[in-house]
């Protein structure tokens, strides 16, 4: 007799949904490949649902004061503090990512919780008297509506939360949607909101695929779109959701390039390389998978990595291994198959992941490091986003060819060179046409009070997430022009109305 995989349903109007599952997906350990529960996917009416409350709920939370709202923001981060540990469980337990990896990525999401307990400042508008004769001018800026998330598997918590403590400190209402490969702690964040005092309906969770997407872009009580994920997807997003007459932002795929300059510190840029292609398993956006050796470093370099990546353990992410396991069986094979085709067309194998021991179960979804050498630009290993442990080498000679490299690639996520020279690191700042630049510095997310996005196929829309520019998409401005009639005042004038 088999057991029977319990369900997860949404979270609508500040409860677990109690309506029926007429579609559901399988969600897997994938550690051990077996299946741990089954996630609803809603229906267009079931997304309506979610939407009628946060649309209900948005008219008393735009209303409620700065004041209130933002201590409704410091609860959940002491709540969050208190139980970050229990969320890193659940991360690695669906997602795979080991244990110390998961309470990194919650940690980086907290920071952005507490940006947003600052946000009235950022608020706050301004005002200029007597800009005409008795005539005042202010400026300030109110929340948009309710607002949608979708978020991707391979950071259930800290992608999300890049966006909904904004919109809910701003004033906003949310419905996340989270991908269905890992969607358990979408859940979990929602009863943390309900303990930490947020009113009904201002977080709600829908969990689906397409369908859902779809009815999230296309009701016209949704103002404003969040996206991560892949190029293609991001690309659909922006183009449906703004021709409906939403604000969106759409962050899409990346390809990141680490240039390393023959002054470079060797032993620095391996264990930078090896850090940011196999953490998470690569399933990064900001992941380095093409490392592009100038000079005539690459041989000593490559084998520095060979030596650090051999020495990885992969394996189960609660036994204390270095390295998990990816989300799926399915991306596992679609990873392994960029190797193949990367061997077939040429390229030389360094180090082989496809047949690595794991630390954990027979079934888990294992691929080890993989580091690939010799890869022209003119491979799919190198031109498409892998998603996975798998690290290229591009050799060129100057750094005029890396530069070009660089920037004739469709992504412009983010990128880091290697260098010990001021000079060419400053050059290559100002040249580089990519979001996000790392100098020494291997995977350069931004600190919550900047924004993150990158530049050309990696964002579609004008802003990015969280910052300064998280606030402003969402919440309008609005200027008013006041001014109040004193008791000498009087007569009709039908001209124009001039400023003196």
């Amino acid at each position: 007799m088999h057991n029977v995989a319990p369900l997860l349903n949404h979270w609508i109007a500040g409860k677990p949904y109690e309506g029926s599952a007429d579609r559901t997906a399988d969600v897997f350990d994938p550690a051990t490949g077996e299946i741990t529960k089954v996630v609803a996917l809603a229906a267009t009416s079931t997304v309506d649902e979610a939407i009628a409350a946060a649309h209900e709920a948005f008219p008393a939370w735009r209303d409620t004061s700065l004041a209130r709202r933002t201590q409704v923001l410091f609860a959940f981060r002491e709540l969050l503090n208190e139980r970050k540990e229990e969320l890193a469980a659940i991360i690695t337990a669906e997602h795979g990512k080991v244990l110390s990896d998961a309470l990194g990525e919650v940690s980086r999401g907290q920071e952005v919780v507490e940006f947003a307990c600052g946000i009235a400042h950022l608020l706050k508008g301004g005002l200029t008297e007597n800009a005409s004769t008795k005539v005042d001018v202010s400026s300030i800026r109110q929340p948009v509506g309710p607002v949608a998330i979708i978020s991707p598997f391979n950071f259930p918590a800290m992608v999300p939360m890049w966006f909904f403590p904004v919109a809910i400190a701003a004033g906003n209402t949310v419905i996340l949607k989270p991908s269905e490969k890992d969607p358990s702690a979408a859940n979990w964040i929602a009863q943390l909101w309900d303990e930490a005092g947020l009113p009904a309906g201002v977080f709600n969770v829908v969990h689906g695929d397409k369908v859902a997407v779809d009815a999230l872009l296309d009701n016209p009580r949704v103002k404003a779109v969040s996206f991560v994920g892949s190029t293609p997807i991001a690309r659909y997003v922006y183009e449906r959701g703004t021709a409906n007459g939403k604000r969106v932002q759409a962050l899409g795929g990346a390809k990141n390039h680490m240039v390393v300059l023959p002054d470079a510190d060797l032993d620095l840029a391996a264990d930078a390389a090896v850090n940011a292609g196999f953490g998470s398993a690569g399933e990064r956006c900001m992941a380095i998978s093409a490392l592009v050796a100038v000079g005539d470093i690459a041989d000593e370099l490559v084998e520095k990595i060979r030596v650090r990546a051999e020495a990885l353990e992969t394996g189960d992410g609660r036994r204390g291994c270095d390295m998990g396991p990816l989300v799926t069986r399915a991306h596992r094979d679609k990873v392994a198959a960029y190797v193949d085709a990367g061997e077939e067309a040429g390229a030389k194998l360094v180090v082989d992941g496809r047949g690595v021991k794991p630390n954990g179960a027979e079934n888990g979804f294992w691929l080890g490091p993989t580091l690939i050498d010799h890869v022209t630009t003119g491979m799919t290993v190198y031109t498409d986003e892998i998603f996975g442990p798998v690290l290229s080498v591009v050799r060129v000679e100057t750094y005029d060819e890396a530069l070009a490299l660089i920037n004739a690639s469709d992504f412009g996520n983010g990128t880091a060179i290697f260098t010990n020279d001021g000079g060419a690191a400053r050059r290559f700042q100002n040249e580089v046409e990519v979001g996000m630049v790392g100098i020494n510095v291997p995977v350069p997310v931004p600190m919550a009070y900047y924004s993150f996005g990158g530049w050309k196929n990696s964002l579609f829309g004008d802003t990015h997430a969280h910052g300064v520019e998280g606030v402003h998409f969402y919440t309008r401005g609005k200027v008013v022009t006041t001014r109040w009639l004193d008791p000498s005042h009087g007569g009709i004038n039908l001209g124009f109305p001039q400023n003196d």
